[in-house]
């Protein structure tokens, strides 16, 4: 039997085996409804065993295609693929600060993140020796508030680096703010795969963004990221340090080598760099994935049409809905608990657990607060009062594509269940 019979029959037994999987029936107040199942099937698995059986595993060629992919469904030129959100958002700052970017961030310039975000957004303006400076989010949405944006800008004052939390776009008047302070903008869309503001998709506005692959996103290369630019000079930079600062994958390589022709090609680095370099497993993963993105997204948006129209019976619940003239791609579903009710958060959480619904809190809560921030320089503008109800009121639960007809409409039996218990 040749190679390729052979890879012919493990396709068709990869098929089987994904047939083979049923979902399990699901039953109301026993089945767990997860923050996340799995979005790959039989193509992204035989893709993946395809690459592992033919040797073809570092990144190559199937890193190339889905970058590709991905770069033209955000809109921009370029795209490059690291191994996780949080080196998208490493590499992101780093190049921002290299000594090759002009007019980029130096050491001591600060740059405006909101409070409530995950801790790889505000790690890496403190690894780059940059101040991050922590300003309140907007209540209906748990995004940077732009009128906090506008007073916490100093002479210090480098960049933003907005975030499109829970799969909510930002107000984009940010760029508005960007432009007349002569700001850069990385634009962390780590949650918000396909999200767009008046017709444009998140990620292609700012200098430079950032997206996750990670098992509980939209789409799943396991673990793995992007940082997407329209700046070819960014873009040829990215290439560089992801891999360690070399020349190998660079547009002018052969320019560079000829320049120092004492030094092998193979080994000639330009600038400083990491080991951020993504499989060509997880591209392998991408080049699926990517087709079966707006799918997914309908799917949580109308997952999220019903929960909202369902749940604003209860008053005491604060929801989140879309915004006139633009497209929330739901990461989770988020819920406050308003500080007035007479129920705690913990106990409708509780409550919501123990009926096989997974919850977790919204992202690091926040920043703040936490404990980590007291190793590190770092200003807050203002008490931030709505950062502060999210850390104690607020919490999320799974609205992906595995949720169906019967979990939605369990979902609301339990919130019902849950008010009717405290009489509400």
């Amino acid at each position: 039997m040749s190679t390729t019979e052979i890879l012919t029959e493990v396709k068709a037994l990869t098929k089987r085996w994904f047939a083979l999987s049923p979902k399990e029936p699901f039953i109301p107040g026993k089945s767990k409804i997860g923050l996340a199942v799995p979005s790959y099937d039989w193509e992204e698995a035989y893709e993946a065993i395809e690459s592992i059986l033919t040797t073809q595993v570092t990144m190559g060629e199937k890193v190339k295609q889905f970058e590709e992919a991905f770069a033209k469904y955000v809109g921009v030129p370029y795209a490059v693929m690291v191994n996780s959100g949080s080196s998208a958002n490493l590499l992101a700052l780093s190049i921002l600060s290299n000594p090759l970017t002009k007019n980029g961030i130096k050491r001591g310039d600060e740059v405006i993140t909101p409070a409530v975000t995950w801790v790889t957004t505000v790690y890496p303006i403190i690894q780059v020796g940059a101040v991050p400076v922590l300003v309140d989010v907007d209540l209906d949405t748990f995004n940077i508030s732009v009128r906090e944006i506008e007073k916490a800008v100093t002479p210090k004052t480098k960049a933003i680096m907005l975030v499109h939390l829970c799969g909510n776009p930002c107000q984009m008047e940010i760029m508005d703010i960007a432009r007349k302070h002569n700001l850069l903008v990385i634009e962390d869309s780590c949650e918000s795969h396909g999200a767009e503001v008046d017709g444009q998709k998140v990620g292609s506005f700012g200098d430079l963004s950032t997206f996750s692959f990670f098992f509980t996103h939209h789409i799943s290369t396991i673990e793995g990221g992007m940082v997407l630019t329209r700046s070819e000079e960014y873009a040829e930079l990215a290439k560089a340090m992801r891999a360690f600062g070399w020349i190998r994958d660079l547009k002018d390589r052969e320019r560079i080598a000829a320049r120092y022709s004492h030094i092998d090609p193979k080994i000639l680095f330009i600038t400083t760099g990491y080991n951020l370099r993504p499989t060509d497993i997880q591209g392998a993963f991408g080049i699926h994935q990517i087709k079966k993105l707006d799918r997914f997204i309908d799917m949580r948006r109308e997952n999220a049409r019903y929960w909202t129209e369902s749940l604003r019976q209860f008053p005491y619940l604060l929801l989140h809905e879309e915004r006139p003239g633009t497209k929330h791609v739901w990461h989770h579903y988020p819920v406050t608990v308003k500080p007035d009710a007479p129920f705690t958060r913990k106990e409708l959480v509780d409550f919501l657990q123990k009926k096989g619904l997974e919850t977790r809190p919204i992202m690091t809560g926040n920043m703040a607060e936490q404990p980590v921030m007291r190793l590190f320089e770092h200003r807050t503008v203002g008490d931030l009062p709505n950062s502060r109800i999210i850390q104690r009121h607020s919490f999320l639960f799974g609205i992906h594509q595995g949720i169906g007809k019967q979990e939605r409409e369990a979902v609301v039996d339990y919130f019902r269940e849950f008010m009717y218990k405290v009489r509400l």
